[in-house]
């Protein structure tokens, strides 16, 4: 309760009450003691108006605490004295000096202090008696007691709303720092699988189309004008499917969108590389007993297309076997095995080539295997689980 227009209505309403209990019934014996009860009451009300108002809400008080707190006490001691009515000031006095204090220490020194007051009116009101000192003395100790366990309570419930906020405050912004890593994240991702199809659909298609282009022209130099006629009639299809591969980049489709039939599209894939020259390519296609899902086909369709480019162009190989199969729960197995030169498969790689399937394979959920040495050829193998295996993993 730190909105100053309810402790308006609070200490308007709590001091009209007491100088309405002073006026009919609970007010001193003499005009003059009844004045000065009264005159106490206006005194705290301007002391809250001009003084403590502005400092609740807005710590810290500064000078606006002891002042108000001076002027509190005073009307209190003043006033108790003259009407011992008056010590219900109390009720509005302990809870101000713990708002507009804003620490428990102040809190606790602000509520001696007006208790020390109320005992002082007391015991002058009562002339200085025994029993006046009793009656003060218990009324101030009780207050005090009740003041100081009620604030510290108080105290308590604040210090852990503002803990509760801080927290609170804390985990948005962790929020929004990993809702702004998360994005940070999928934008490197989206980079890094748009650089691998780049690598495995077009730089590749590109390469093969420069090696047309070069056997092309060495052919119409030589003469061999039939042969430089089928060369560029290949340097054209492989074109168009450089044109269509980067419409299926854009449409972020299969590496080749215009072959519904994955058996179709592995056998024009091989059919282009075989185009290219260099190595005979053997292609096995075994039992297709299930469905390939769609993600699956462009992960094989795209290692396909890299081990064959690393066969054309890296391995200097005579021979290549390509072999798939698919099972029944749409398991796939692919293989490409060449007698090239080989290499040494524990020597880091630069490059997109093997780590760029590696890394596509092991998004799908599988696993690639090179086997090579110097000299002895390579086997690659790529193997995909079934959809069941997949949801059982996912479960």
């Amino acid at each position: 309760m730190l909105k100053p227009r309810w402790w308006d209505v609070t200490v308007g309403a709590g001091s009209l009450a007491i100088a309405v209990g002073l006026l009919f019934g609970f007010g001193p014996e003499g005009q003059q003691r009844l004045m000065i009860a009264l005159a106490s009451i206006v005194v705290f009300v301007l002391g809250y108006v001009l003084v403590g108002r502005a400092a609740i809400g807005n710590p810290p008080a500064g000078w606006r605490f002891p002042v108000f707190l001076g002027v509190a006490a005073l009307a209190l001691g003043v006033g108790t004295a003259a009407a011992p009515f008056v010590a219900m000031l109390q009720t509005l006095a302990y809870p101000l000096a713990w708002v507009i204090g804003d620490t428990r220490r102040r809190g606790i020194l602000a509520s001696f202090i007006i208790a020390g007051s109320v005992f002082a009116g007391v015991l002058i009101g009562g002339g200085f008696t025994a029993g006046a000192a009793v009656s003060g003395a218990t009324t101030a100790a009780f207050s005090v007691v009740f003041a100081t366990a009620l604030g510290l309570w108080i105290a308590s419930i604040a210090e852990y709303g503002e803990e509760r906020a801080r927290l609170l405050a804390e985990l948005t912004a962790a929020q929004a720092q990993v809702e702004a890593l998360s994005r940070g994240r999928g934008a490197s991702e989206e980079r890094e699988r748009l650089a691998r199809d780049i690598h495995d659909t077009l730089a590749q298609t590109l390469a093969g189309l420069v090696i047309l282009a070069e056997r092309g022209g060495r052919q119409s130099r030589d003469g061999e004008s039939d042969a430089a006629a089928t060369t560029i009639a290949t340097v054209e299809q492989v074109a168009r499917d450089a044109l269509n591969e980067a419409r299926a980049l854009v449409a972020r489709t299969a590496a080749v969108p215009s072959e519904p039939a994955f058996e179709g599209a592995v056998e024009r894939l091989v059919e282009r590389f075989r185009a290219q020259g260099g190595a005979t390519i053997a292609l096995e296609i075994g039992a297709v007993a299930g469905s390939l899902e769609r993600d699956a086909q462009v992960v094989l369709l795209r290692c396909l297309q890299e081990s064959l480019s690393n066969v054309a162009k890296h391995a200097g190989a005579a021979h290549a076997v390509v072999r798939v199969a698919v099972a029944e729960d749409g398991a796939a197995r692919l293989e490409v095995v060449d007698d090239g030169a080989g290499f040494e498969t524990g020597t880091p790689r630069s490059g997109f080539g093997i780590e760029g399937m590696r890394e596509r394979v092991a998004l799908a959920g599988g696993r690639l295997e090179v086997e090579s040495r110097p000299g002895a050829g390579t086997a690659l193998r790529v193997l995909l689980p079934g959809t069941r295996v997949l949801a059982e993993e996912t479960l």
